[in-house]
C-alpha cells in the first residue's frame, strides 16, 4: 500500500536512507549519495512537513519512500526537454528509495505506477525526474519503465559536489 507519509514514518524512511548508505559504502550499490549529507533524516522530515512524501508499506513496515511534487530541481532549467510543458503540467519524482531488504520485489515499479497515476490525477501528464549518472541500476530501471534520458547536467546536488545529474522525462498520453 502506498500512502502519504506521516511524522510517524520519518524514522523508518531515515533507516532506509542509512541502509542504502551502508550498502553503498560496502560497494553493493552505487547511488552517488553521501552519508550525513544527502539524504538524511531531515530530508525525510522536511518532505513530510511539506506533505509531499509518500511511503510504501508492506506487512506494517515502510519499505520504500519518495517525494512527489511539482518542484523542479534548479538545474532542470538547463535540460533539453523533449516535451515543453508549463510548470502546472509537470510532476516530479524525487529520491525514490526501496529498502535493500525489499529490493527486487516489484516495489519500485509499484511506486512509479503510483507516481504516474498521482500525476494524472493532479492534471500533470508530463513527468520529470533525475538520478546520478553513476547510478546504473536506477538508469536501467527508469528506462525499462518508459522514461527517456534527455541529458546530463554537471552540478552540486543537495550538497554533493561533482554530480553529473541525468535528467529523465516521460509524457503520459
Amino acid at each position: 500500500m502506498i500512502r502519504k507519509a506521516t511524522e510517524n514514518d520519518i524514522k523508518a524512511i531515515a533507516a532506509i536512507y542509512e541502509d542504502i548508505h551502508t550498502e553503498e559504502e560496502k560497494g553493493a550499490l552505487c547511488i552517488g549519495w553521501q552519508r550525513g549529507i544527502y539524504p538524511t533524516e531531515s530530508t525525510a522530515a522536511d518532505s513530510v512537513a511539506k506533505g509531499d512524501m509518500f511511503v510504501c508499506e508492506r506487512d506494517g513496515q515502510v519499505v520504500a519512500a519518495a517525494k512527489i511534487n511539482k518542484e523542479q530541481v534548479d538545474v532542470y532549467a538547463d535540460g533539453a526537454w523533449e516535451f515543453p510543458a508549463s510548470d502546472e503540467e509537470i510532476m516530479v519524482l524525487h529520491t525514490l528509495v526501496v529498502s535493500p531488504k525489499a529490493m527486487r520485489e516489484g516495489i519500485g515499479k509499484e511506486f512509479v505506477k503510483f507516481y504516474e497515476d498521482h500525476a494524472l490525477a493532479c492534471g500533470c501528464p508530463y513527468l520529470r525526474m533525475d538520478t546520478n549518472e553513476r547510478n546504473k541500476r536506477a538508469r536501467t530501471f527508469y528506462e525499462n519503465t518508459g522514461y527517456k534520458e534527455i541529458g546530463v547536467v554537471p552540478c552540486v546536488f543537495n550538497g554533493i559536489d561533482g554530480v553529473n545529474l541525468v535528467l529523465l522525462e516521460k509524457h503520459l498520453k
